[in-house]
Parts: structure tokens; sequence; C-alpha cells
């Protein structure tokens, strides 16, 4: 019998939390299970029209495209960019790989120098780095900062790390908060950035799903030079399947373009052609997408606030959510009673919510806090989309009635994390 060895950076690794709780739910479901699912952010909703289209009427398309991306999707992404969130990134300067998480491991894998995370965040990040056998950072933020990071936390770690290169990244509508850094912060963390040349990765996956009615604001507009942006198809086009995302690099850093098209051409060569002409019409014409996107983000915004209300009346710790599909509670309030249940861990409320209660979430030690932590990851999005597009006419409308019609699982769901801190207090 052969018994492979491996790559000992692999074996230290384990299947995405995200991933591996939304397989759970779904085989718990299948065996006809109710299972109020809140631990995976897919979009719910269809693939726009028009785009549909796109990948239908392109479907012959056969050929190898450019590793960097096809040129016109490159000009149409550019432009995007420019015209919604007033960036200034050249066509020359834009990336497409197969999903904005593979991209940020390719760069991640090629640039030097440890990896400075913001706690909590998104769960691959520190996967990605180890698997590179990068340092990571876990830089602890706080809850009475909407878990945003603050000037002097990275201030101090940046300092200890003394004058070799560092990568931070920024993930901005934040996974798993929810959070949206102000303007102020932005400019604070920038001259920062700047004085200790910081190389910034901003995952900007979540820049279309944000509630504040603000135009949107990035360390790109503030630290142009050292600030990468990633983004993609997955979240606001509902497209998470047809694994598109894009990568704007300044012209400062074209040595890694240059590098990272070099790491492309001998991994995964090119995106697949047809997905990348179904990108070019959502992005190159947005115009006939936009209502779609204001649409399902006002339907965004009112389960996010649907939730952190039921939260708070529940009696947990919650940030109001400004954007993405998430939102961060915590049950400190609860933990001696919560102790005395057994339960020490984020991980272990989290068991005993899915077995005792039916509600799938992820604990905030996914996401680099600490293990007892009793932080945990709830995603609003398990509702019927389709339905939803259909009845949806504004938030003002909605009232108890319609929002158990629509809503279900979110109702229901509640429902059972507030009988669960019930019996917490009994």
């Amino acid at each position: 019998m052969i018994t492979p060895a491996l790559n000992p950076l692999v074996l230290s690794l384990k299947e995405s939390a995200t991933l591996a709780i939304n397989l759970k739910a779904l085989r718990l479901r299948k065996k006809g299970k109710k299972v109020y699912h809140f631990g995976f952010g897919q979009s719910p909703f269809p693939v726009p029209d028009n785009i549909q289209d796109a990948l239908r009427k392109n479907a012959d398309k056969k050929d190898y495209l450019p590793t960097q991306g096809l040129p016109e999707l490159c000009e149409a992404v550019s432009v995007f960019y420019r015209d919604e969130f007033c960036y200034n990134f050249s066509s020359d300067n834009v990336c497409v790989g197969p999903g904005s998480k593979e991209l940020i491991f390719q760069l991640i894998y090629l640039m030097e120098g440890p990896l400075l995370v913001p706690a909590p965040s998104w769960v691959s990040y520190g996967p990605q780095a180890a698997l590179r056998g990068k340092e990571i950072v876990p830089i602890m933020t706080k809850r009475e900062n909407g878990y945003r990071l603050q000037i002097d936390e990275l201030d101090r770690v940046a300092h200890k790390l003394g004058q070799k290169q560092k990568l931070l990244i920024i993930n901005n509508p934040n996974n798993p908060t929810g959070c949206l850094y102000t303007k102020d912060e932005l400019e604070e963390l920038a001259k920062l950035c700047r004085a200790y040349q910081i190389i910034v990765i901003s995952d900007e996956i979540y820049a279309m799903i944000e509630f504040t009615n603000k135009p949107h604001s990035s360390l790109a507009h503030y630290y142009p030079e050292g600030t990468i942006v990633t983004g993609g198809l997955s979240k606001s086009f509902a497209a998470g399947g047809y694994r598109l995302g894009v990568m704007l690099l300044p012209r400062e850093l074209k040595i890694i373009l240059n590098a990272l098209k070099s790491v492309i051409s001998e991994t995964f060569s090119s995106v697949s052609a047809p997905i990348q002409y179904a990108a070019l019409e959502a992005y190159g014409n947005f115009e006939l997408v936009r209502p779609f996107i204001e649409k399902t983000c006002e339907i965004y915004q009112f389960t996010s606030e649907y939730m952190h209300d039921r939260f708070i009346k529940a009696g947990l710790n919650c940030p109001k959510a400004d954007g993405s599909f998430y939102l961060f509670p915590d049950f400190e309030n609860y933990r001696e009673n919560i102790r005395k249940k057994g339960i020490l861990t984020g991980i272990n409320i989290c068991n005993y919510l899915l077995e005792h209660f039916n509600i799938a979430a992820l604990p905030g030690s996914d996401f680099y806090m600490p293990a007892t932590n009793l932080g945990a990851r709830f995603a609003s999005v398990d509702f019927d989309g389709q339905k939803v597009l259909n009845s949806w006419t504004n938030r003002k409308d909605m009232d108890e009635e319609k929002t158990k019609s629509l809503f279900p699982y979110l109702v229901e769901g509640c429902d059972s994390l507030e009988h669960f801190t019930k019996t917490l207090c009994v």
C-alpha cells in the first residue's frame, strides 16, 4: 500500500470553514432536517438575464484568452471602477482571474513579507498565507470600533515588525462583521501605510452592497500608489459560481503585475472564455444591471437590519452592519450561564446551536479571533431570491406578515436563537 507524502504546509490546513458549513447544512437539509442556514454567504438571487444571455451567446468561444484577461473586459473593468468608485486604474493594470479569491492567493504567494490581517476578517486569508509559509499577523480590533482597524492598532504591529516589507489586507465592507470604514479612518490608515511603505490589498468584493447611501471610500483613494483593489462577479452580480474576479493594480506596482502574469501563465493560464464575455456584459453594460443591483441591495439592507434588531432583542452584542451579507453578534452577556452548560469556546457554542436549535453559524475563531471569543458570524441570505424579487416593492411596505412570508428561515432562525438565549436565563 502506497502512503503518499504531502507538503507539510498543506497538512496543517482544513477545508474552508465557509464551504464546510455550507455542505454540512445542505446535507442535513437533504436528510429532511430543518436548518437555519446562517453559515454561508452566497447571493440567493438569479444571475441578471443579460449576463446569462451573454454567456449563452458566447458558448462557442473556445480559444485561450490573454493571460491578463480579455482586453475588452479589462477596459470595461477600468471604466466601471472609474465611473462607479472614482478610481484611476488603466486597463493595462487590470487582471482577470477565476475569482478574486484565487487572485488574492496568487498575490500573497508571489509577495515577500508577513501578512497583516485585522481580526475578525474573512477565513481564507490566513490559510492562503500558510500555504506559502508566510508569517500571518492577526491584529485584534474592538467591538466598540465596529471591528474596524484603528491607526494605533496597526502602528503597534507595524513598528514591531520593523522595516521589512509588509502586506495588509483590508476587507471593506467586511466579512464577517459588515463594517464599513469611514473616510477619516481610511485617511489615517493611509498616512501610516505610506510611512511604513505597507502594500495594501483592498478586498472590495462587497463594494456595491453598502447601506450608507454615501460614496464608497477606499484606501485606494488616499493611498493609491500602494493599494491593490480586488472585486468580481460573485456577490453583487449574484454569480459566485461563474468564478470570475478582477484585480486592479496601481502603475507604481507594475512589477507585481508582470510577476502575476508569469505565475498565472504557469497555473490557470486564463479564465474560461465564455465567462469572460459574460463579465464583459456585466461591466460593460452596467446600466442594464444597475436596477438589479439597487433592488437587491435594498433587500440585503432589510434582512441585515431585521436580524440586527432581533439579535439586540435577544440580548446579544452586535454592531450594525453597513454592508455585505453578514453580522457578527457575540454572546458575551451570557458568558457565565453559557459556561454552566460546558460551553467554553466559540466552536462549542456554534456546535450547540446547530445540534439543539438547528442554527448553522461560524465561530469567531474561524475569523482569527481567540478560541474563547463568543462571537459568531451570521449570514442574512437564507431565503428564496427569485420569490423575493418577484414580490418586493420596498422596505417601507414590509410588515410582520410579509417578512414571515418572504423570509421564513430568517424569522424562524431568529426565533430559535431567541429561544436559546431565554434558556440561558432560567
